[in-house]
């Protein structure tokens, strides 16, 4: 584990942390920034038999990689984190980010964000996708801001309406997004690559 830490503004850091490490400092503060959520956590009403099938599965999941970080304040308190998981060869799943309300508009969002797309990318990653309520502003125009794109709208039953957003680390594949959606003409890579030119 890097012990490290990143510098933000004002003396607040960034340090990647073990889950032992992490973890019982998220709990702290769950409810100050998720208690009026609307979350249904589907696992905590399973029965026995399906807790032990879905553990069974997930440790032939093998050593999957996973990323946990904190921003502390210049007092060294936990103030902000992120953590995510792989999910695939290809796909990297950025679970949850927060900054507790008395430490926001300072610009430790976005720093933790461009830390963290950073490190995915350089592990190599292709995307890194993460899913918000579809109206949490708070969250998805930073994302959006980094590079993030909307690439589906989903109806989930443990959040409702979530929009996905996805971060392309090849800039192809962002260029193709753009042509999907209809915002950009393809240029002549992308056409090539396509074969859009070419007639039957």
């Amino acid at each position: 584990m890097n012990e490290s830490i990143t510098p933000l503004n004002s003396g607040y850091y960034l340090k990647e942390m073990t889950e032992k490490e992490f973890f019982p400092l998220f709990g702290q503060h769950y409810d100050r920034i998720f208690g009026e959520d609307h979350t249904f956590f589907a696992s905590d009403h399973y029965s026995p038999e399906e807790k032990a099938k879905v553990k069974a599965l997930g440790q032939r999941m093998g050593n999957l990689y996973r990323l946990h970080v904190g921003v502390f304040s210049p007092e060294h308190e936990f103030v902000g984190f992120s953590f995510g998981y792989q999910e695939t060869a290809e796909t990297f799943y950025m679970v949850c980010s927060a900054v507790i309300e008395d430490h926001r508009r300072k610009g430790l969002y976005s720093g933790l964000l461009d830390f963290v797309i950073d490190r995915v990318e350089d592990v190599g990653f292709q995307v890194i996708y993460s899913t918000h309520c579809a109206t949490n502003n708070a969250v998805i125009i930073p994302k959006l801001k980094a590079g993030f794109v909307i690439a589906k709208l989903e109806l989930s039953d443990m959040f409702g309406v979530v929009v996905n957003l996805h971060y392309y680390t090849n800039p192809l594949r962002r260029k193709a997004m753009d042509y999907r959606s209809g915002l950009k003409i393809p240029d002549g890579e992308l056409r090539a690559l396509m074969k859009l030119d070419i007639k039957p």
